[in-house]
């Protein structure tokens, strides 16, 4: 490895450090700008997020979706797609997992669960394929195209709802326990808490994706297409193909999630007022994490415990619930303009060379 990728690997790590430091900085200066504590601010989120058996099992329920949503759009960003459509494709797998469990109740949880679940996974995959396919033969924006299939995403789901999974109704019943990812051993370890099975899904695809990314022929293309397309179709590859398949992993990643949200954390499907916030909060997620499974898998931690813990704020320290918003986007802002972090780094680097020299 040369010193120049040297350096650029570690600005990869310093970068999404220092978002989340500048962040909770940002956060900290509001409080104390507001008259709250903000010291008694953060010693609560802690409290809330690792303080019990309860909330910690919590705050892996809560990374669950984030994990497989975050891993599907870093497939599409590695290929060279923002595909802001994670979030539709999230309420699709949703949807049609609960659908499945709603539709063949009887059926034993060794059958009826992994079909909810490849049900989820191909909702969203076929659903990101629309993206996929339009991109590749029309040249399309996958973000303009994305945007408007969440917005259509949400208003078939409401639809469905109301008038095919209910009889006018905003929710429908709770899924049977053969299409549950609830596990007793879990619940009972985390003193009731609702981590489900999911959370060793979310783990394993972790891996799947790694081996996928780094260590097959796909991921090599993915990454070749996403650099230059037309260079990647010029050394044989098919550009097309890659962008499809590329578009219906993540989706399928996406949908994947979905089902976590179905069959794990809600156990039902409901009327939606807006997009799932899983969806962008998986986005987030994905960025923070620089596309890596292993970055992807400890900023979904992150999230999750300034999502979990940041409930118990208002009731420990007074602290409003809405400063852990402030944080959030103060994180995602930083990692949006990480080419200022990276500038300063560089000038510094430079300074120290001629200073050293």
């Amino acid at each position: 490895m040369s010193n120049q990728q040297g350096a650029t690997r570690i600005q990869g790590i310093i970068v999404p450090l220092l978002s989340v430091i500048l962040g909770l900085l940002i956060g900290a200066i509001v409080m104390w700008s507001f008259g709250y504590d903000a010291i008694a601010g953060y010693s609560a989120m802690l409290k809330g997020a690792f303080g019990s058996p309860f909330y910690v099992g919590e705050l892996l329920r809560e990374a669950t979706p984030l994990i497989l949503v975050a891993l599907g759009f870093a497939v599409a960003n590695t290929a060279g797609f923002f595909n802001i459509g994670v979030a539709g494709q999230t309420l699709f797998g949703w949807l049609a997992s609960v659908s499945v469990a709603q539709m063949l109740p009887e059926l034993p949880k060794i059958a009826l669960l992994p079909l909810c679940i490849l049900a989820g996974v191909a909702a969203g995959a076929l659903w990101a394929g629309i993206a996929g396919v339009l991109r590749a033969y029309f040249n399309t924006s996958e973000v303009i195209v994305t945007i408007m299939l969440n917005h259509t995403a949400l208003y078939i789901n409401n639809h469905i709802v109301r008038n095919v999974l209910t009889d006018s109704g905003d929710s429908t019943a709770r899924i049977t326990e053969n299409a549950s990812l609830r596990v007793p051993f879990l619940s009972e370890v985390t003193r009731n808490s609702t981590l489900h099975a999911g959370i060793f899904i979310a783990l394993i695809m972790i891996a799947v994706v790694w081996v996928l990314m780094k260590k097959t022929t796909y991921g090599f293309e993915f990454r070749s297409v996403g650099l230059n397309p037309d260079a990647a179709d010029y050394a044989g590859m098919n550009a097309k193909k890659n962008i499809i398949l590329a578009m219906l992993i993540s989706g399928g990643l996406a949908g994947l999630g979905g089902a976590m949200e179905g069959l794990g954390n809600f156990q039902n499907m409901f009327v939606q007022g807006a997009m799932p916030a899983v969806g962008f909060d998986g986005m987030a997620v994905a960025l923070l994490g620089i596309g890596s499974p292993i970055g992807i898998l400890f900023a979904a931690l992150l999230f999750s415990t300034l999502k979990i813990g940041g409930t118990s704020m208002p009731l420990m320290s007074g602290v409003p619930v809405e400063i852990v918003d402030i944080v959030i986007a103060s994180i995602i802002f930083f990692v949006g303009a990480s080419y200022i972090i990276r500038l300063l780094l560089n000038k510094l680097s430079k300074v120290n060379k001629k200073e050293v020299a």
